[in-house]
């Protein structure tokens, strides 16, 4: 029985020991297998119709083949044929193949190319096959020279990225208007662009924000840029080195490599938009029952009177009109009681507006205006009188800058404000002692008022208004005022002095720039540098502009004139200020090639990062096998 009981025992052992194995063979093969690594190369190519570079091709239809599954990214945006096709071509892909349809008459001896730029990836892991093109010829021979350069924006060298650049053998100024660039190209996201397959010969070079699509400057709206020199295309044999990394850290191998090296290749194009807004008016508005306003899609020079078709005014002044500081909108206050209390009041405006030939011309419009009803407010108790208050507001309070302007501003004309109903008083030990001012008017808003004060460190004041020392022209009165403001210390300040070199004797100004490239400080350019006094402590930034006209600020281009803009250059660096510190700094304008000067940290058009996927096979590894552990445990049970 003893024996009987220890076969029984043994044979369960061994069928133990068979089930865990089955179970284990069964989990380990659960686990999927690794893959390989990830394919990190962009597509390759394996052959064409035509073949590359062909000559006396008279087919209209290139299909080019690939060693992998591709797709094309915007074809119509990012793939770009020379000379410009006045018919869109047909780009289509199907697995590994692009075929590329050509719907124009083809030239006679004209190379043809398709720049596909970075459209081309592969199906998968998104690999981009960069600055692909292709070129086949109708004629016998290939042409093959090329041009490069960079594309900025002249304002604010902003590298500017999908931007036709074209060139012209027609070296005629006509030529930018009236024809289609003979070879095209487009700036990539660096504001970087190449022209390839050029003739040799002379040409004339120019940028494009061609908005039509006609490859011609043919729209006053379009941004553009031009070379004043002629570009002669060439070619010499170069040698560059080439280094050869183990890792990021060890150099494996530094090889000389033979080259053909195409000028000229440091063209600096700068683009800008010639001054012009086409001159209309839109809708006008009537927000609330005393004022309207209209607006205007360009600034005015005169502000236009408008005249009563529904009402008949009481005097000659019945409105005051208020300009905007952008000068495109103008806010008509109405001073008549008999008018304002009309919902709907129509006048006829004369105004200069922008004809066909974009030249301005005496347009008179009929307008209405309606005043939109606010949703009427619960009424107060009968012993809770409402009183409407002039409203005015104060922008000074707490601690002030040294060099800070005290305004009022108020939401209605006022009736003979004279400084007399304002009281300054300076604070000192307690004790308040009156002080003089200058008072004036905004010279654009007609609500602004500025009380003017040569301020001193540290210095305290208050400033008080009586109630009712103030009548707006609708009858409403202000309440009482008092504020009181401090100027800041000396030692909150730092002041920055640079020394500018390289700059000839144009009329020049810095500006100093925050960290959103947007100018907070100016100052014009004396004795070969720029001081900026009473800086708040931070990081700036700074750019010069070479006022040839002297006016205090940027001017742009005009292509009829041959007038490039004013010069722009930024400087590399960033300057520190810090609380009571006198900072001098040093700055060759010319120091920096044009393409790098302006920081990264304040430049918006960043270019785009390609990062391929790398793969981590100790991590996956140890993931894998957790997984199969899990799994295993997860289905046995004893």
């Amino acid at each position: 029985m003893r024996k009987a009981k220890d076969r029984i025992r043994q044979w369960l052992i061994v069928l133990f020991i068979c089930a865990f194995a089955i179970l284990a063979y069964a989990c380990a093969n659960i686990a999927s297998p690794n893959g390989g690594p990830y394919d990190e190369q962009p597509p390759k190519f394996v052959s064409s119709t035509p073949i590359p570079n062909a000559t006396n091709y008279k087919g209209k239809k290139v299909q080019i083949l690939f060693d992998e599954l591709i797709q094309l990214d915007n074809p119509s945006e990012n793939v770009i044929i020379t000379p410009p096709q006045h018919e869109l071509p047909v780009i289509k892909t199907s697995g590994k193949k692009i075929e590329v349809e050509l719907l124009d008459t083809l030239k006679d001896d004209m190379t043809y190319t398709i720049d596909f730029t970075n459209s081309i990836a592969d199906n998968n892991e998104k690999n981009i096959l960069e600055n692909y093109t292709f070129a086949f010829s109708t004629g016998n021979v290939i042409d093959s020279m090329e041009i490069s350069g960079y594309l900025l924006n002249a304002e604010d060298l902003e590298p500017m990225p999908n931007i036709s650049i074209g060139l012209h053998s027609n070296l005629a100024d006509s030529a930018f208007r009236k024809e289609a660039f003979d070879r095209t190209s487009k700036t990539n996201d660096k504001g970087h662009f190449t022209v390839r397959n050029i003739k040799p010969g002379t040409y004339r070079i120019y940028a494009l924000n061609d908005l039509n699509r006609d490859y011609k400057f043919d729209q006053p709206g379009e941004d553009i840029a031009f070379l004043d020199s002629l570009v002669i295309p060439s070619c010499y044999p170069d040698i560059r080195q080439d280094t050869i990394w183990k890792d990021t850290l060890t150099i494996d191998t530094i090889k000389s490599v033979a080259f053909t090296h195409f000028y000229p290749d440091d063209i600096v194009l700068r683009l800008f938009k010639e001054k012009f807004e086409k001159q209309y008016m839109t809708r006008p508005e009537r927000l609330e029952r005393y004022s309207f306003i209209l607006h205007f899609n360009a600034p005015v020079d005169t502000v236009p009177a408008p005249i009563p078709l529904n009402f008949t005014p009481g005097t000659t002044g019945w409105f005051l009109p208020q300009l905007s500081h952008d000068k495109k909108n103008i806010t008509f206050w109405i001073k008549d009681s008999l008018i304002y209390k009309q919902d709907t009041l129509r006048m006829a405006i004369t105004y200069p507006k922008s004809d066909s030939l974009n030249l301005l011309r005496p347009q008179t419009d009929t307008i209405q205006t309606i005043l939109k009803r606010k949703p009427k407010e619960k009424k107060k108790k009968k012993d809770e009188p409402e009183i409407v208050f002039l409203d005015m507001n104060l922008n000074a309070s707490g601690e002030i800058d040294l060099y800070d302007t005290i305004s009022i501003s108020f939401n209605e004309p006022v009736i003979g404000l004279r400084k007399e109903s304002f009281k300054l008083e300076q604070l000192v030990d307690s004790t308040a002692h009156l002080v003089d001012f200058k008072f004036s008017q905004d010279s654009l808003d007609i609500l602004k008022y500025h009380i003017l004060r040569k301020w001193k460190y540290g210095e305290s004041y208050q400033l008080s208004v009586d109630s009712a020392a103030i009548t707006g022209i609708y009858g409403h009165w202000n309440n009482s005022l008092s504020s009181k403001f401090s100027i800041k210390s000396e030692d909150s300040y730092g002041h920055l002095y640079i020394n500018i070199i390289g700059l000839d004797t144009v009329p020049a100004f810095v500006e100093l720039l925050d960290s959103k490239d947007e100018a907070v400080r100016k100052s014009h350019v004396k004795k070969g540098g720029a001081l900026f006094m009473d800086l708040k402590p931070d990081k700036y930034y700074a750019r010069i502009i070479l006022d040839k006209n002297g006016n205090g600020e940027w001017d742009t281009g005009n292509y009829e004139e041959k007038r490039q803009p004013e010069e722009v250059f930024y400087s590399p660096k960033y300057y520190s200020v810090m609380q009571n510190f006198q900072v001098e700094e040093t700055w060759n304008i010319s120091g920096t090639p044009l393409t790098k000067q302006k920081p990264m940290d304040i430049t918006k058009n960043k270019p785009k990062e390609q990062t391929k996927k790398k793969r981590d096979y100790r991590e996956e590894g140890r993931a894998k096998k957790s997984s199969s552990a899990n799994s295993g445990l997860g289905g046995f049970s004893l």
